[in-house]
């Protein structure tokens, strides 16, 4: 199983907000975001782990600015960590409105995957290596993600999470 960069797993899509994908306020409705990001998560976790993938969890979704009818939603989807058999997804979501040029970051979220055979088990996913400085922050925040996730899933004890609890306890001397 070779190494693999966050670049590898890359997946940008582009959609229109029309009509039919707005709520009464002419805004995108939050569920078609919501499915759009589950759509590009899976491609990029597929490009990484060179299997199907099934969405494990959907977490830390900010909606931080509306979309709008007519506006050019962007869905930027890289991996940002590997895990034994599971990956999680980095998203950030642009709306660009092309007549008036303006650009803004509206959404980001992390989804993870877990990857599996022809016959619906998991399997060892590749390991990720970051390369910069972003990729090493995400990929070192990962862990404290996961922990996170498997405390509130009740699956980790929150007594078994050193990562998490590192954050806010140090070692007295």
């Amino acid at each position: 199983m070779t190494s693999k960069t966050p670049k590898d797993s890359l997946t940008i899509m582009n959609e229109l907000v029309l009509p039919n994908d707005t709520n009464t306020l002419n805004n995108l409705m939050g569920g078609r975001l919501l499915h759009w990001m589950d759509i590009a998560a899976a491609i990029s976790a597929q490009k990484h782990c060179n299997r199907i993938v099934v969405t494990a969890s959907v977490d830390n979704v900010s909606f931080k600015h509306s979309i709008k009818l007519g506006d050019v939603v962007t869905i930027e989807a890289r991996v940002s960590r590997a895990f034994s058999t599971s990956v999680e997804v980095r998203l950030d979501i642009w709306a660009q409105n092309i007549p008036s040029g303006t650009l803004i970051r509206s959404n980001e979220a992390y989804y993870t995957f877990v990857a599996l055979d022809n016959d619906g088990h998991k399997v060892t996913v590749p390991e990720l290596i970051p390369e910069t400085a972003e990729e090493t922050e995400l990929y070192n925040g990962a862990l404290r993600r996961r922990q996170l996730r498997l405390i509130l899933s009740g699956k980790m004890k929150a007594d078994d999470a050193t990562e998490l609890k590192a954050l806010f306890f140090s070692e007295q001397k």
